[in-house]
C-alpha cells in the first residue's frame, strides 16, 4: 500500500458528511443521502445529503442573516486578514484537498497538487483585492454647488453552481470574490463530486469565517440547483457547466431579475500553422484536451493542423496520445485519470461510435483499456480521431472526453473563418513560430482567451470567460471583483 492509499482510507471511510447551513453542520430535511463514489474503482467514499429546495430556503435565510449582520460590520482589511488565513490553512491542508479531489473525481494526484500556485494564488488576489474597492468622485454639470460620487457595494447573497471536474478551483473561483466584496455564498456543488467542498467549508469555518456566509447544500440540480437559481431571496446566481443548464439557469433567474455570471461548454480550436516548432507543440496541443481527461470546459478538442505538415503532426500526437499512462488517480506515476461516472462514459462511447459511423479514422485509442486494474472504474483510452470533416458530430459537438479531432487546413483565412463557425466561443490556441500570424488569428478568432504556443493558462489576475453561447461574465482579474459590487450614486447639496 502507497502513503497515498493509506491516507485515501483514513481520509473516506464510507461514512456521511453533512452538509452546512448557518455554520451548522447538518443532514438535508428530507433525510435523504447520496452516495459518493470513486470513479476509478466505484468503491464507496462516503454519503452526502440529499438537500432540496427546502434547504435551499433555509441556506439562503442563514446568508441573508450573515449579510445583514455581523459580516455587513466587517472592514476591508478584516476580509483581508480572513482571506489571507483562509490561504494559510489551505496551504497546510493541500494534499489533503487534493486528495479528497483525486478520490471524488479522478483526477491524477500530480494534477491535483499541481494547482497550488493557481488556488492560493487566487485566495491572496482576492484578499489584495479586498482593500482595493472604491468609488469615484465625479464632476457634474448640475446647477449650484451640487457634489457627486459613486460608492461599490456588495450586491448580497450570491447563489453559486459548480461542475465536478475542478472542486478546488471552481469553489474559490465562486467563494473568493464574494468575501473580498462582503457577499454572503450559497454554493450547490455538483452531485458527482461534493466532498472536497465539503473539505472546503469546514477549512474556512476553522480560519474563523463567521456563521451564514459561506453554506454548502449538496443534492442533484433538478432540485437543489433549480431551487437556488429560481430563488428570489438570491442577488446574484454565478453557474459554471454546460450551455443547456445555463441557458435554464438565466431564464430562472428572471423571476427577480438578479445578477447572472455563466461560464458555459466549449468546443475550443487548436491552429498548428505550417512554422510551428512540431516538437513543442505535440505535447500542448495533446494534453489541452487529454488533461483531467478531457473533462474540461476549455479542451482543444478541433486541432486544425497546416496541410503541409498534418499527416506527421497527428501521428506525433496520436504517438503521444498512446504514450500516456492511465489509472486510479492516487498513483503517483497516473497520468490519465478516470471519467467521472458510467454516464459520461457511455456518452464518450456514443461520440466514438458516431465518429467512426460518418467516416474518421482512429489514430490510436477509440476503447476503453482493458485489464484487472479498469475492471470497476470509468476509463477510455486518449483518442486522436483524424480525416474529420467540420460536418461530422465529433467536430461539431462538446463530447468533455479524451477525444481530439483533427482537420487540415490551407490558408489563414480559412482555418479562421472555420474555426469561428461553431456557437461556442470560450478559448482557442495557436501556434506559430511567425509573430505577425500569431497577432492576425489572435486577434481574429471570437473566444474568450487565446493562448500562442501554450495553453490552460490561468491566472488569478486575468479575466476567463466565453463569448457566444460559452457564455457572459468574467473570472479572474478586476472585472471578476467587479461583477460581485453594485454602484450607488451620491448627490450632496452643499449650498
Amino acid at each position: 500500500m502507497t502513503d497515498w492509499q493509506a491516507r485515501a482510507a483514513k481520509l473516506y471511510d464510507g461514512g456521511f458528511r453533512p452538509m452546512v447551513i448557518g455554520g451548522k453542520w447538518c443532514a438535508a430535511q428530507s433525510g435523504e443521502v447520496m452516495e459518493a463514489r470513486n470513479p476509478a474503482d466505484g468503491g464507496l467514499l462516503a454519503t452526502v445529503p440529499k438537500g432540496g429546495a427546502e434547504d435551499i430556503d433555509a441556506a439562503v435565510a442563514a446568508a441573508r442573516a450573515a449579510f445583514e449582520g455581523p459580516w455587513a460590520k466587517f472592514t476591508p482589511f478584516e476580509r483581508q486578514a480572513l482571506l489571507l488565513r483562509i490561504a494559510e490553512r489551505f496551504e497546510a491542508e493541500w494534499e489533503t484537498l487534493c486528495l479528497s479531489d483525486t478520490l471524488d473525481m479522478g483526477m491524477p494526484i500530480q494534477r491535483t497538487l499541481a494547482n497550488s500556485r493557481r488556488v492560493l494564488g487566487m485566495l491572496r488576489y482576492y484578499a489584495g483585492q479586498a482593500v482595493a474597492i472604491h468609488g469615484e468622485t465625479i464632476p457634474n454639470s448640475f446647477p449650484g454647488e451640487i457634489y457627486s460620487s459613486t460608492v461599490r457595494e456588495p450586491v448580497g447573497v450570491v447563489g453559486a453552481i459548480i461542475p465536478w471536474n475542478a472542486p478546488i478551483a471552481g469553489s474559490i473561483w465562486k467563494i473568493g470574490p464574494a468575501l473580498a466584496t462582503g457577499c454572503t455564498v450559497v454554493l450547490k456543488p455538483s452531485e458527482e463530486a461534493s466532498l472536497t467542498v465539503l473539505l472546503i467549508a469546514k477549512l474556512m469555518q476553522e480560519a474563523g469565517l463567521p456563521d451564514g456566509v459561506l453554506n454548502i447544500v449538496t443534492g442533484h440540480g433538478a432540485d437543489a440547483g433549480a431551487a437556488l437559481a429560481a430563488h428570489p431571496g438570491v442577488d446574484k446566481i454565478v453557474f459554471t457547466g454546460s450551455t443547456a443548464t445555463g441557458q435554464a439557469i438565466a431564464r430562472a433567474a428572471t423571476g427577480n431579475l438578479k445578477r447572472v455570471a455563466l461560464e458555459l461548454g466549449g468546443k475550443s480550436p487548436v491552429i498548428v500553422c505550417r512554422d510551428a516548432d512540431i516538437d513543442k507543440a505535440v505535447p500542448v496541443a495533446a494534453m489541452s484536451v487529454f488533461a483531467n481527461s478531457g473533462q474540461i470546459c476549455i479542451a482543444g478538442s478541433r486541432l486544425f493542423v497546416a496541410r503541409e505538415i498534418h499527416d506527421e503532426f497527428v501521428r506525433r500526437v496520436a504517438e503521444y496520445a498512446a504514450g500516456l499512462r492511465l489509472g486510479h488517480g492516487i498513483h503517483e506515476e497516473t497520468e490519465i485519470g478516470p471519467i467521472i461516472s458510467a454516464r459520461q462514459a457511455e456518452r464518450i462511447g456514443g461520440y466514438l461510435e458516431a465518429g467512426r459511423r460518418e467516416g474518421a479514422e482512429v489514430m490510436t485509442g477509440g476503447a476503453a483499456p482493458e485489464g484487472a486494474a479498469f475492471e470497476n472504474g470509468h476509463f477510455y483510452k486518449p483518442t486522436v480521431f483524424a480525416g474529420v470533416t467540420d460536418e461530422m458530430t465529433i467536430a461539431r459537438e462538446e463530447i468533455f472526453g479524451p477525444v481530439i479531432s483533427a482537420l487540415p487546413f490551407d490558408t489563414l483565412d480559412e482555418v479562421v473563418e472555420r474555426a469561428n463557425a461553431t456557437p461556442y466561443g470560450l478559448a482557442a490556441g495557436v501556434f506559430s513560430t511567425h509573430l505577425g500570424t500569431a497577432h492576425q488569428l489572435a486577434h481574429r478568432i471570437k473566444a474568450g482567451s487565446v493562448w500562442v504556443n501554450m495553453y490552460h493558462a490561468i491566472d488569478p489576475a486575468v479575466p476567463f470567460g466565453g463569448v457566444k453561447m460559452s457564455g457572459y461574465g468574467r473570472e479572474g482579474g478586476r472585472e471578476h471583483v467587479e461583477e460581485y459590487l453594485d454602484t450607488k450614486a451620491i448627490w450632496i447639496n452643499a449650498e
